[in-house]
């Protein structure tokens, strides 16, 4: 391909952050297309490359076979060129808390279209801030990704907190021959709510116990007549790194539909307010009437991308995030997005994407 077929992606736009880099970079890779990114993460305090961003796409350079020119700390312009995917082990560390959920975010829709199964080894943050929680992942992200038709494994080794990181999660995937499309229209209703309530390192038990009744205190004045079951953990010392604290809550619904609300504490943050402030988001998520939640909605827009058929996903208010995934999907793709205001009058603010993926297939297989 000459220069003249490179894509150019101005990365400074919309959110301006770090998942243009991601959702570009894995679509370039699946697409074989190579790219130029501008501006990279121009919205940011410290603009161009962290770290995280960097071992990212080293990853996803190397299991593609590909080139990337201007891959430095603090960089605002890259050119990548894929070769083809392959499956087999690829490691990236970002050295740092950098969240090795962000990394898998990237290197996951490439492995699925390799020839043979991939081992993810990530190391980094597990529990981060401006980044889904490791617990969130398994949790939630894990089995609603999965209404793609695709299995995910992933195995916590150690848990890793800010700011030095050093957790380790290990992501398996077998590669599929093509995504099926979801529909996630209809949230149903919540028939029980649970989750954790974590401290690690030098944090006393007490404080995961705050957080967790003051979550369930907080959902039980909205929601009286279900069982809300916190748990207050202490991660073992020899699967965590550092000192760290954090809570998720997940809702469950009738239809298989999961919602969460998370929240992580940090020094001179009361732990009453950490479990309310996750509480809060999980009550904001189940009343906009969605099926998913405000943290998932733009982690499904590349599959539906590329999945073979019609998605319909119904969610909350679209976030700046969601607007700039579809906006990039798009433009790498031929994938046609609308998003429309929902009918329903119990779900106002409701929204629904819906998505004509372009059935994209694992020619490995």
């Amino acid at each position: 391909m000459g220069d003249g077929d490179r894509v150019e992606i101005d990365g400074g736009i919309m959110e301006g952050g770090g998942q243009i880099l991601r959702v570009s970079t894995a679509l370039s890779c699946l697409l074989r297309v190579p790219l130029q990114v501008k501006n990279i993460r121009a919205g940011r305090s410290q603009p161009g490359l962290r770290p995280q961003h960097l071992s990212g796409l080293e990853m996803v350079r190397d299991l593609c076979d590909g080139q990337m020119e201007g891959g430095q700390i603090g960089s605002t312009e890259i050119t990548f060129t894929p070769g083809k995917i392959k499956g087999g082990t690829h490691i990236a560390d970002t050295k740092t808390a950098g969240s090795v959920c962000l990394l898998m975010q990237v290197a996951m829709p490439c492995v699925l279209f390799a020839a043979s199964p991939s081992e993810l080894r990530l190391k980094g943050g597990t529990n981060a801030e401006m980044a889904p929680q490791i617990d969130y992942t398994v949790m939630v992200f894990k089995p609603m990704v999965e209404k793609f038709n695709l299995t995910l494994d992933c195995d916590i080794k150690k848990r890793g907190y800010y700011p030095k990181g050093g957790g380790e999660v290990i992501v398996r995937i077998s590669p599929i021959k093509q995504l099926s499309p979801i529909n996630l229209m209809d949230r149903g209703t919540v028939t029980k709510i649970h989750g954790r309530a974590f401290v690690a390192g030098a944090l006393p038990i007490k404080l995961a116990k705050d957080m967790s009744s003051a979550a369930v205190r907080c959902i039980r004045k909205e929601i009286r007549d279900l069982y809300v079951n916190i748990q207050a953990v202490r991660e073992p010392d020899d699967q965590a790194f550092g000192t760290g604290s954090g809570i998720i809550i997940v809702a469950e619904t009738s239809t298989g539909c999961l919602l969460a609300g998370s929240s992580l504490g940090k020094r001179g943050k009361n732990a009453d307010k950490v479990g309310i402030e996750a509480a809060e988001i999980l009550l904001g998520n189940l009343r906009h009437g969605g099926a998913v939640d405000d943290y998932l909605q733009d982690q499904l827009i590349i599959f539906m991308a590329l999945a073979n058929g019609i998605s319909r996903v119904k969610t909350g208010p679209i976030t700046l995030h969601t607007q700039t995934a579809i906006h990039f999907a798009e433009q790498l793709t031929k994938a046609k997005f609308t998003v429309t205001k929902s009918e329903d009058e119990e779900a106002k603010d409701a929204c629904i994407i819906e998505c004509q993926g372009i059935g994209m297939l694992n020619t490995n297989l």
